[in-house]
């Protein structure tokens, strides 16, 4: 064999021996978990307004720890929110004390801070996640953010978050922004790295933000089965790339651990529940039409966490009750409409001069930019003004209109607010006709459901966060994604 040739393969074998080390898990225990996957399913057919009652039902699996991954989202080392604080920090030892139990069988742990990837530049859990190779199969928009899967499509998202979910003190929340300030952080986004309460094993773990990444990962180890917990439920645990909604779509086994999570809810928005009941309604809808949900003790035994913050007399709900003492949908909060059509009765009476706000939010491909310039066609017979993001949509607001969305306030591949404000006089029609965005000779029809609110003089062209963030699942319109065999969901 020439010299070359043999320090190649000399070398090769020392990198795949390395590689191997790199990638060593502790030895998988043989002995599975025995588990009871917690979904709801229909109780009956739904009423005449499309109304469902659910009911719960358990599935007992066993799964192999080496063949189960657990994904830790987004627990950072500060939030924006003192409540959230508060709420994580208690679960956070029982969090570690899971990761710790999972890893020691066998299982593998994917910590998944996002935004935070600067502060492991050198961390050998992170170094690992690089190595991984490129794996066959990767799903298309893997490395993007999901904001609903196809099951979703028919569910009213059960809370309103477009406020950012903050619960907070005013005069306490005003004094964390300060120690935020101090500490030299951006008070708005405020994290750094993943809060130091939960161990990094840096002989076995992986860290990555990257759907992409993380698919890699979990192909490379032969993963059948994952176990989401962190935080925010409703916001990033089902929306990052590598979350609930992308990884039912990959095709794995799923769940939620909702005793180790946390949901971004303030009670003074719709429903005008506790911020626990409003958790109570995520976890409902994860179970109804994303994947099953666990609970930490079917890994450790013992209880699972309840928060001491949670001073309910009844937990763990499937709906809220409603509240008789708040005003009509419409009339200062958000309720669902469908389109084309007119203002629903239960909006009650509205003076002819009253002005409506609409909105909805729109995923805009880069294939879809590409065919063309991005108008918004009004309906005939119809005017009135809109925003993309905040942004105004360029062009005279006129009967039958086409508006410019503008360039630089689109998210490609992105989740876009677009908000629509008119006046349906007495006819109370809102729009006779869907509305369209029109790209090139390529068109997405907006007929469907938006959310509605009465004008009352605030300006409601926009919200306070990314509409990914923000908005629900039920308001969204997207070309429908390829989704290949799944379990979990209804």
């Amino acid at each position: 064999m020439p010299r070359q040739l043999a320090v190649f393969c000399t070398c090769f074998v020392f990198a795949g021996v390395l590689l191997n080390i790199a990638f060593a898990a502790a030895p998988p225990s043989d002995q599975p978990w025995q588990l009871k996957l917690r979904l709801q399913v229909p109780a009956g057919p739904p009423d005449s307004r499309q109304n469902r009652t659910w009911q719960r039902q358990e599935r007992s699996e066993k799964w192999l720890p080496g063949k189960t991954a657990v994904i830790v989202c987004d627990v950072w080392d500060r939030h924006h929110c003192l409540n959230a604080v508060r709420r994580m920090t208690e679960f956070l030892p029982r969090m570690n004390e899971l990761l710790k139990t999972c890893r020691s069988q066998g299982a593998t742990i994917i910590h998944s801070p996002s935004d935070c990837m600067p502060a492991y530049e050198q961390h050998p859990a992170r170094l690992r996640a690089l190595q991984v190779p490129d794996a066959p199969g990767q799903p298309a928009d893997i490395a993007l953010w999901c904001s609903a899967i196809p099951t979703e499509k028919q569910a009213l998202y059960p809370i309103d978050q477009s406020d950012g979910g903050e619960d907070d003190d005013p005069a306490e929340h005003a004094k964390w922004a300060a120690t935020l300030v101090a500490e030299g952080r951006n008070p708005g986004l405020p994290w750094k790295a993943q809060n130091e309460a939960i161990t990094i094993d840096p002989q076995h773990d992986f860290i990555s933000d990257r759907g992409d990444e993380v698919w890699n990962i979990l192909k490379h180890r032969q993963i059948e089965n994952v176990i989401l917990v962190g935080v925010h439920t409703n916001m990033c645990v089902l929306g990052r790339p590598f979350g609930l909604r992308q990884q039912v779509r990959s095709g794995f086994n799923v769940v939620l651990m909702r005793d180790l999570t946390d949901c971004m809810y303030n009670p003074r928005r719709w429903p005008f529940a506790d911020h626990f009941t409003g958790n109570d309604l995520i976890n409902s809808h994860v179970e109804r039409f994303v994947c099953p949900t666990i609970t930490s003790d079917q890994i450790l035994g013992g209880m699972p966490h309840v928060s001491k913050y949670d001073q309910r007399t009844r937990r763990d709900v499937i709906t809220a009750e409603s509240d008789s003492t708040i005003a009509a949908p419409g009339h200062g909060w958000w309720t669902a409409v469908t389109l084309p059509g007119s203002l629903p009765a239960e909006v009650g009476d509205v003076p002819e001069d009253t002005a409506v706000w609409l909105r909805c939010t729109v995923k805009l491909s880069r294939s879809l930019l590409a065919s063309g310039p991005a108008t918004l066609q009004i309906p005939a017979s119809t005017t009135a003004n809109a925003w993309l993001n905040g942004a105004p949509l360029t062009g005279t607001p006129a009967a039958g209109s086409e508006l410019a969305l503008p360039a630089d306030a689109v998210l490609p591949d992105g989740i876009n607010l677009l908000v629509l404000r008119l006046t349906p006089g007495e006819s109370r029609m809102l729009l006779p006709a869907a509305a369209e965005i029109r790209c090139g000779q390529q068109t997405l029809s907006l007929a469907g459901r938006w959310q509605l609110q009465l004008d009352d003089g605030k300006d409601l062209s926009s919200i306070p966060l990314p509409a990914q963030f923000g908005i629900g699942s039920d308001v969204l319109f997207e070309p429908a994604p390829i989704v290949p065999g799944r379990r979990g969901g209804i």
